[in-house]
């Protein structure tokens, strides 16, 4: 009798540590989802392999059009992830993440912005460069032909606040070419130019040409030869307060590959 016991409760025995082990295999690839998340992230579950998560990106208003392309081929690419953008004047971009707006990711029209910020994000890389063209009325009414042009005082030209990186660009170029021009207004962003000469409020405004492409219908943009204009830059990084560090630099790479590079090319921008 104390045989057949004891060969019954080892037969028990074994019997709990099988149903036990894939329970302990179950508990371990949960806590490495925990894990390999990152903080304030979903799990993944995207073939990039990024984490889930609500990013805000912060980004310059000339790449309002394109980024919406982007960040909706990034969430169809990552499902699970929303990205919600923030446009304005780099300048202003630049004033949110010094006063801790909160934001995961920044991208801005130049590189001296951005260089700013280097305590407040992580390493940047350009994604993208630009270049600037004369907006003008649809028809070019005024028959501008060249910067020179601009300097005429019976036109309303229009241009970018001076702290604005287009209007930087703006002045540098004009400058470089000695030709003074006295603008009607100086806008906070180039979308604000864009827009003056869209409405027939300005006569020329200098923009970039992504920019001037998004409005073909309403205004005719003059190029600019290599020799007389301006590159710009535009440089993303994470930002050191993101609440999804992990899922934001997964973002910021994403930028460089060649299906977000098809996009931005697409709509005119430069490769970097």
């Amino acid at each position: 009798m104390s045989l057949l016991i004891t060969r019954r409760r080892a037969a028990a025995a074994v019997l709990t540590t099988a149903l036990l082990v894939p329970l302990t295999a179950c508990g371990n690839d949960d806590s490495g989802a925990d894990k390999d998340s990152g903080a304030g992230a979903k799990p993944s579950d995207s073939a990039s392999g990024a984490p889930k998560a609500d990013l805000t990106v912060l980004a310059a208003a000339s790449l309002t059009d394109v980024f919406k392309k982007a960040g909706a081929a990034y969430e169809k690419e990552n499902p699970g992830t929303k990205v919600t953008f923030s446009f304005a004047g780099s300048q202003e971009l630049a004033a949110q993440v010094k006063q801790g707006a909160p934001a995961d990711a920044l991208v801005t029209a130049d590189t001296r912005t951005m260089d700013g910020l280097t305590g407040e994000t992580g390493t940047p890389t350009v994604i993208a460069k630009n270049r600037l063209v004369i907006a003008v009325g649809e028809g070019n009414p005024e028959k501008v032909e060249n910067l020179k042009d601009l300097s005429d005082t019976k036109l309303k030209v229009v241009l970018a606040a001076p702290e604005v990186p287009v209007g930087r660009y703006s002045k540098q170029i004009l400058d470089a070419q000695k030709i003074e021009v006295k603008p009607v207004s100086q806008e906070p962003n180039v979308r604000a130019v864009l827009s003056k000469v869209e409405l027939g409020e300005a006569d020329a405004g200098l923009v970039y040409k992504t920019d001037a492409e998004t409005a073909t219908d309403k205004v005719d943009a003059i190029d600019i030869p290599d020799a007389e204009n301006a590159v710009a830059s535009y440089p993303a990084a994470t930002l050191k307060a993101s609440e999804h560090s992990e899922a934001a630099a997964a973002f910021v790479a994403w930028l460089s590959t060649p299906a977000a590079q098809k996009i931005l090319q697409g709509a005119g921008f430069q490769q970097p």
